[in-house]
């Protein structure tokens, strides 16, 4: 009763050959890893900046960037959808990558502020004994130290980019994102073709950690400073 009978592909190629599958997928893939490169290029140095600052101004960001996290997207998801359809950015690409930024940043400053912490300060004085620039320790010294929360923070945010859905239903007008797919199919209630849709929404997951997984390693910060 409980083992697989009866397999068939039927409504696999039925979404393969609907045409409503590429455009979607494309979608999202863009939107997601436009969202984790940006995110990167601007809070890597930020959250570096913020790591070293004194105790105070440090709790002062870290408290604000919790105070941001403090507003549901539903919230302000209407307001961004009129402000950019003000700017000619609705139901395009830059567009919801923008949306997007706004929860992301902050989640991703939170993650890195806490690994350039971990960092030893002792690493990057004697980068500076050795002749070092800090545009050159930071490099050369900090950012490989750092690579795993970089890799952790860099892999959330394009799964959370990767699988948004109130953002994308607001902005997305003509290209749905696949959690909208998914979701149309729910109310339509195709019941095979929204397990197919889900399957392959999960498969890009399994993808990106399957990727960055190799820099998930312990121990990173073993033997850098010696007593």
């Amino acid at each position: 009763m409980f083992f697989l009978h009866n397999i068939t592909f039927t409504h696999w190629i039925k979404v393969f050959e609907s045409g409503n599958l590429w455009p979607p997928l494309k979608k999202s893939l863009t939107v997601a890893t436009l969202t984790m490169l940006i995110s990167l290029f601007l809070v890597v140095p930020a959250s570096y900046a913020i790591s070293r600052l004194g105790k105070k101004a440090k709790y002062f960001f870290v408290l604000s960037l919790f105070f941001t996290r403090m507003f549901p997207h539903v919230g302000i998801a209407l307001p961004i959808s009129v402000t950019f359809l003000k700017w000619d950015l609705l139901d395009t690409n830059i567009g919801l990558v923008m949306a997007h930024l706004i929860s992301q940043l902050p989640f991703m400053t939170w993650i890195l502020v806490s690994t350039f912490e971990a960092i030893p300060i002792e690493l990057e004085e004697s980068a500076a004994i050795d002749g070092a620039s800090r545009l050159r320790t930071l490099k050369n010294v900090v950012l490989p130290v750092a690579i795993q929360g970089i890799a952790v923070a860099a892999m959330y945010v394009w799964l959370n980019s990767w699988n948004e859905f109130t953002y994308a239903l607001y902005l997305s007008l003509s290209t749905k994102t696949m959690p909208l797919q998914i979701y149309y199919y729910v109310q339509r209630g195709g019941f095979f073709q929204q397990a197919a849709y889900s399957t392959i929404l999960a498969i890009p997951v399994i993808c990106i950690t399957f990727i960055l997984q190799r820099y998930l390693k312990s121990g990173y910060l073993g033997g850098s400073v010696k007593g």
